[in-house]
């Protein structure tokens, strides 16, 4: 794994590097973060963000969802990490008539009709904006993982769109804590029930919790946090509706 590059503007040290393969000339890109360059965190224990990135992809593999490209933990040129296959995104350009990102800010009068205002606030010139995100399933889906692993930070900027359609969800350090954490930009379906399909895959994941997927986990989080895991599994099952924001900072800072 030779590094190439770095994601200057992450908070954890974040490396793009390639990896040869035999069967292309095109070696594979990934993100590695490796152990030693994370940042500590006051209520997550130091040098634990990379397996519950790992535990992220691990239920959205589990689940079938496909939100967390692959990731793995693996040694590297900086010692062991996380390494997580890299996703070339679409850039829209508003001012070409192509639209606003998933995720995105536009002013209040002008959010399309197909998205759901989250917020309204000002921005650095003191002119009103509104967060808002599309209304779209394959985001949908992103907001329940999000639950399901109560994720501490999903920013727009961690919403990824491929150019095959695919949207990959990114940075799940500060995932999978006992205590609730959820702080998420895609708060537009609070409230909603969460679609049937979906819901039957949870009751699946539920049965692989107490069998080879909890063991699976266990050497990246702890038995309280798989136990939490499983009770936001129950939780959700019992009461299938998206939750509401039930904290003083539901949002992450910044939000992008």
């Amino acid at each position: 794994m030779t590094i190439v590059g770095r994601v200057v503007q992450a908070s954890n040290a974040t490396l793009v590097c390639e990896i040869p393969r035999a069967e292309s000339d095109v070696p594979l890109r990934c993100v590695y973060k490796p152990v030693r360059g994370e940042q500590p965190l006051w209520d997550f224990p130091d040098g634990t963000l990379a397996g519950r990135e790992v535990s992220s992809y691990m239920i959205s593999d589990a689940l079938g969802w496909d939100v967390v490209p692959t990731t793995v933990l693996r040694d590297g040129p900086i010692g062991p990490g996380m390494v997580q296959r890299w996703i070339d995104t679409v850039e829209r350009l508003p001012e070409k008539g192509e639209g606003i990102d998933l995720v995105d800010l536009c002013r209040p009068d002008l959010v399309p009709s197909s998205y759901i205002p989250v917020l309204r606030a000002y921005d650095d010139n003191g002119d009103e904006v509104a967060l808002v995100h599309a209304d779209d399933p394959r985001l949908n889906r992103m907001a329940v993982l999000d639950v399901v692993i109560n994720n501490a930070d999903r920013k727009g900027g961690h919403v990824l769109e491929s150019p095959d359609g695919s949207v990959y969800g990114v940075d799940h350090g500060i995932a999978m804590h006992s205590q609730n954490k959820l702080r998420t930009v895609l708060w537009g379906w609070a409230g909603r029930p969460i679609d049937a399909a979906l819901v039957a895959d949870l009751v699946e994941l539920s049965r692989e919790l107490r069998g080879d997927l909890g063991d699976r986990l266990a050497p990246h989080i702890t038995d309280v946090e798989i136990a939490a895991l499983a009770a936001r599994v129950a939780g959700i099952l019992a009461d299938p509706v998206m939750p509401a924001p039930s904290s003083s900072r539901p949002i992450p800072w910044p939000a992008f």
